[in-house]
């Protein structure tokens, strides 16, 4: 399937973030894993790894990511990169919701408080 539409992505929601696949397997994708993540005002992110290379490119809103213990705010068109395997957190202090758009390398699992999950929206 060349086209994967937005309207027909489902969604899958974890503490205030709303993730939409967008090109990942089960929708088409051979090698990437792309979704639309957004995060509701107010959201303190879950601080967790990832261990593939994570890219993020903020569309909208604001957002503070937290990684190696160092802040770093991000505007609109602003891309942040999540080396494997590094603990980080992303957070919306900002009054309106921030959307984002994410790519990894499809198998990427994640570790949420010592759990290994694969993250349902990069299925």
């Amino acid at each position: 399937m060349p086209v994967a539409t937005l309207a027909e992505a489902p969604r899958f929601e974890r503490g205030g973030a709303v993730f939409r696949p967008l090109a990942v397997p089960s929708r088409g994708s051979a090698e990437l894993a792309v979704w639309l993540l957004e995060l509701a005002p107010g959201t303190t992110g879950e601080e967790h790894s990832v261990s593939r290379e994570e890219v993020f490119v903020l569309q909208s809103g604001g957002l503070d990511l937290t990684l190696g213990g160092e802040v770093h705010r991000l505007v609109p068109g602003d891309a942040m990169i999540v080396p494997p395997d590094t603990l980080f957190r992303l957070d919306n202090p900002a009054p309106e919701p921030a959307r984002a758009t994410v790519c990894t390398s499809i198998g990427m699992v994640g570790t949420v408080g010592g759990t290994t999950i694969v993250p349902p929206w990069t299925r």
